[in-house]
């Protein structure tokens, strides 16, 4: 007993001094996406600040597949010295644990992870073909309502957040759509454009040039509270669905156990690199703003949010996947 006590002992004194001494070398920042993405666009602005900040370089690696899984499940196996961190998405930490099945998925959101912080909220608009005679959100719930199954709506994929928020906004709405899939809202704007598909909600940085230009018309943003980036596009909320949010986040973690000195740091960091002029206009150039709250705490009440809000509406069991 004696033993064991002076190992744990001496574990706990190695992880406090190599704690000390972080960072010695490189911090990878494991991004679970192919690279020229929103998610990695961000990552890479923040890795090259917080290269800065640390005295060592902050590298960023895509490790794509199986919807983000790929990439977050290696994370969470990966050693817990802050030297292996992940951006991570409500896609991975949310959505993908409560629709697939946990043994495949090879992570746990809440025990696997430290978080370090929240790091950006992408705002999604609701965005129709101008062939739509529909100027806000009333009218165009008048417009489905009238032509029950008629209409169609486009995601980035069959169970994305893109995806999800349509349904969402379906069954609040009480309208009934026919879902196409896409691999990417991009891939779809031609289609809306024409009217072949009727709507679609997706990332405001793409859409908002197009809605500007009269490609497609903007008819609300689906945050609690208009965007900076587009303050003249209400909220779907203001438009007669009280309380209506989905939005999208990024996050910083690193694998749980992360020596508490490590994370500490990392969060003081990052809160630093999140108010930098620089940053904040970058960021705001790829769709995002940066969180309202951050720090560990802050992602914690975020994800549980999150997750309970999406749990409650899959019970519902008026969002169909398949």
């Amino acid at each position: 007993m004696f033993a064991g006590l002076v190992l744990i002992l001496a574990s706990v004194a190695g992880r406090e001094a190599a704690a000390q001494v972080w960072p010695s070398r490189s911090v990878t920042i494991v991004v679970p996406f192919t690279a020229g993405g929103g998610t990695d666009a961000i990552a890479r602005v923040l890795a090259e600040k917080l290269s800065a900040r640390l005295g060592q370089p902050v590298v960023v690696e895509n490790r794509a597949g199986a919807a983000s899984a790929i990439g977050t499940a290696y994370v969470a196996k990966a050693p817990a010295d802050g030297y292996t961190l992940l951006m991570t998405t409500n896609s991975a930490q949310v959505i993908l644990p409560l629709t697939q099945n946990a043994a495949s998925l090879n992570y746990d959101p809440a025990r696997d992870f430290s978080p370090i912080g929240l790091t950006a909220v992408l705002p999604n608009l609701l965005i129709v073909s101008p062939k739509v005679p529909a100027t806000n959100v009333g009218e165009f719930i008048q417009y489905a309502k009238q032509r029950p199954g008629g209409l169609s709506f486009a995601s980035s994929g069959n169970g994305t957040i893109t995806h999800l928020i349509g349904e969402l906004f379906n069954a609040r709405a009480g309208i009934s759509a026919v879902h196409v899939p896409y691999r990417t809202g991009v891939q779809a704007a031609p289609d809306v454009m024409e009217g072949r598909v009727h709507y679609q909600f997706d990332n405001i940085i793409w859409s908002l040039p197009m809605i500007r230009a009269g490609q497609l018309r903007g008819l609300a943003i689906t945050t609690r509270q208009r965007s900076p980036l587009a303050p003249d596009i209400a909220t779907v909320a203001e438009q007669g669905l009280p309380g209506f949010e989905a939005i999208s986040w990024l996050g910083l973690v690193a694998p749980a156990k992360t020596p508490a000195a490590i994370v500490e740091r990392l969060n003081a960091e990052l809160s630093v690199v999140l108010g930098d002029r620089d940053v904040i206009a970058k960021m705001a150039a790829t769709g995002a703003e940066p969180p309202l709250t951050k720090g560990p705490e802050g992602y914690r009440v975020l994800l549980a949010e999150d997750t309970a809000r999406w749990k409650a509406i899959f019970a519902e069991g008026k969002i169909k996947l398949q």
